[in-house]
């Protein structure tokens, strides 16, 4: 069990609970994404719901989720087909009972969403289905060709809303999780207009999604600054697996310009990658060229531009028939005809950026976390399906599929539960005020400086020198900015990167193996002794309550 940040202090602000607005509902959801969304639709409208959300409802990770989400619903395909396609992308560290409770689910969770009002493509009365790098057979349901995300979302929100018994605060942050004797009773919210104030819930679900922003180079947006997987760190919850970024393969690369995903349905629909000179290396690489898995591809990407001492590689779509790609991929055609490009036509540059976060709190196979009260789901969790590597398009289905796992368990655990219990004592300022000190810390300076060097020595590829500069570093940035007591949500998220990119550089530097998404130059191979998941939690666990915190559900992990 690693415990590589001894943290300044438990809460990022001082608070007095005497003093603060007090709001209570029985099931608390921090996120509005799809795994978030689904725990809320779960949930009786018999019991009272709260979803808070950093942003608006409708930016989440899940919004901008291209491909679409993946389902046996094709009759020449099989759910051990999937399954086998889930195990063999995660390398080795998938949980395959997991892997196979997914994936069973997956078709009724999709015909959930249709009954909700998702419309998914089709043909002929039938979904359409399309094939990415990793699947044996095609089963990603998409919508809006390639805009698959927003259209769930649309439809999941506007079903949330036609519900009385779900409320949702938007622009609301969350700063911390509120625990008192070992269990999770709460949290702390800020809003710009009233300030703080504490929520109290008998049930608490993080669904807070990813890490994104840590990288340079990233398919996120804004506000995937990992806060869930720092708030719980601090709490005290097993985090696992934290060295498993997945890298996407395909960005769009134009120097100056944000940076923005291409979906893998691209190659799953026969484009080629290329380099500069035009040669298509993808054959060299791996037996499904392509239609690897992304850890492989991205891996090979990254080679090649070494090689070629370029920027980036490109996307080949010319030998495609320009019609059926116009149509089947509407948004990303009128992307790049922004930057004056035609997919049918021109070679499209990119390059990979980090995407998925595969570590996070550690849950079983109903969303439980190592801390009683406390559930989580989608990307701020560690649940087993991903082992190494995620498959293509298995995120969104795991958000459906644990989303509601956990909304049925919080019903049966809110039928056994207690009132709601006020016991957090007050919380002590740290005495050095972040707006004291906002002339020494600029705060998008170094979020930049820590992007690039996470880009630099925690990105594709990895070595133990590497690592220890960036642990360093990043430890030096931890002693001047985690002390100080910040009073606005950029501060607070850069406090979260901080902490996030401690944990994933800790575990990196423990797991000496090349494995899925984490490749180690000094250790190239795969390592069988090392088939386990790495642990870290804060304060570190005694035995004795490590089995308590099993017992509650969370799994037991090798460290």
């Amino acid at each position: 069990m690693l415990c590589p940040l001894a943290l300044p202090r438990r809460y990022l602000v001082g608070f007095d609970p005497r003093e603060l607005p007090h709001h209570f509902t029985d099931v608390l959801i921090v996120g509005g994404g799809i795994a978030g969304l689904r725990v809320a639709l779960g949930v009786p409208e018999e019991f009272r719901t709260l979803v808070i959300t950093k942003d608006e409802l409708r930016e989440s990770n899940s919004s901008y989720a291209q491909g679409g989400i993946a389902g046996v619903l094709d009759p020449e395909d099989r759910f051990d087909n999937h399954i086998a396609d889930t195990l063999a992308a995660g390398k080795g560290l998938c949980n395959p009972e997991v892997v196979e409770m997914v994936v069973r689910e997956a078709p009724e969770r999709i015909r959930e969403l249709i009954r909700w009002g998702t419309h998914f493509d089709e043909a002929d009365g039938q979904v359409l289905l399309g094939r990415e790098g990793g699947h044996s057979h095609a089963r990603i349901a998409h919508a809006l060709g390639d805009e698959t995300g927003r259209e769930i979302m649309r439809a999941m929100i506007g079903h949330a809303r036609s519900l009385k018994s779900i409320r949702v605060w938007q622009n609301c942050p969350t700063i911390d999780l509120l625990t008192h004797e070992g269990r999770c009773r709460g949290v702390l919210v800020w809003d710009k207009r009233r300030g703080f104030a504490l929520v109290w819930a008998r049930a608490v679900v993080l669904a807070t999604g990813g890490a994104g922003q840590l990288y340079r180079e990233t398919t996120n947006p804004p506000i995937a600054t990992a806060d869930g997987h720092a708030m719980a760190y601090r709490a005290g919850v097993e985090l696992r697996d934290m060295e498993f970024m997945q890298f996407h393969p395909t960005v769009l690369y134009m120097a100056g310009s944000a940076r923005h995903l291409l979906t893998e349905a691209l190659r799953g629909e026969g484009a080629h990658l290329v380099d500069k000179d035009g040669y298509r290396f993808m054959p060299d690489a791996h037996p499904l060229a392509e239609l690897a898995p992304r850890d492989d591809v991205s891996q090979a990407i990254a080679r090649q531009m070494a090689r070629t001492r370029h920027p980036n590689v490109y996307l080949d779509l010319s030998h495609l028939d320009p019609k059926f790609i116009r149509t089947r991929f509407p948004g990303i055609d009128r992307l790049c005809q922004s930057f004056d490009l035609d997919i049918t036509t021109d070679r499209i540059p990119v390059c990979p950026g980090a995407h998925y976060m595969i570590g996070g709190a550690t849950v079983n196979e109903l969303g439980r976390t190592s801390m009683p009260g406390l559930w989580a789901a989608g990307e701020v969790s560690s649940s087993g399906l991903h082992g190494a590597n995620r498959l293509a398009s298995n995120s969104l289905l795991e958000g459906l599929v644990y989303g509601a796992r956990v909304a049925e368990d919080i019903v049966h655990s809110l039928d056994e539960s207690g009132p709601w219990r006020l016991e957090v004592p007050p919380i002590k300022a740290s005495g050095r005020s972040g707006k004291d000190h906002r002339a020494r810390i600029d705060l998008d300076d170094l979020r930049k400086s820590l992007g690039g060097l996470m880009w630099r020595k925690m990105g594709i590829t990895r070595d133990a020198a590497g690592l220890q500069d960036a642990a360093v570093q990043v430890d030096h940035w931890c002693r001047y900015v985690l002390p100080q007591e910040f009073a606005d949500p950029a501060g607070w998220a850069m406090q979260n990167m901080l902490i996030a990119a401690r944990l994933m550089i800790a575990a990196a530097a423990e797991r000496k193996e090349s494995r899925g998404v984490h490749s180690r130059s000094d250790f190239p191979e795969a390592d069988p002794s090392r088939n386990t998941h790495i642990a870290i939690q804060y304060p570190p666990m005694r035995p004795s309550e490590a089995g308590r915190a099993r017992g509650n559900g969370g799994e037991g992990s090798g460290s």
